[in-house]
């Protein structure tokens, strides 16, 4: 089991889907910059993903050190919507890239 990221599934412990549904994206677009092409590029520590048809948000365990208040965020976030968190269990190119340090 990869313990490097974290899993956050936009269901609840109960099986309900958290509203508004696009959290996940409000979440990973403040970690996000636009590149020189205009476009988002979200960051290598926090990126929204579907993962076996659920919307998700997978968050590098590495964050914490990086950017402490993001992270602590994002997990009280999760913790107090009691939402799904899990280690991130894919593997290949389905995985995330280790994150590396932001600048």
């Amino acid at each position: 089991m990869d313990k490097d990221r974290l899993v956050i599934e936009g269901v609840r412990e109960n099986g309900a889907k958290l509203r508004p549904s696009d959290w996940i994206e409000r979440i990973s677009s403040t970690l996000a910059s636009f590149g020189a092409d205009q476009r988002l590029k979200y960051s290598n520590s926090v990126q929204p993903c579907i993962i076996e048809g659920n919307k998700c948000l997978v968050v590098a365990r590495g964050l914490q050190q990086t950017d402490p208040v993001a992270y602590d965020f994002i997990i009280q976030f999760a913790t107090s919507n009691q939402l799904v968190i899990k280690a991130d269990q894919r593997y290949d190119n389905r995985a995330l890239l280790p994150a590396v340090a932001e600048k």
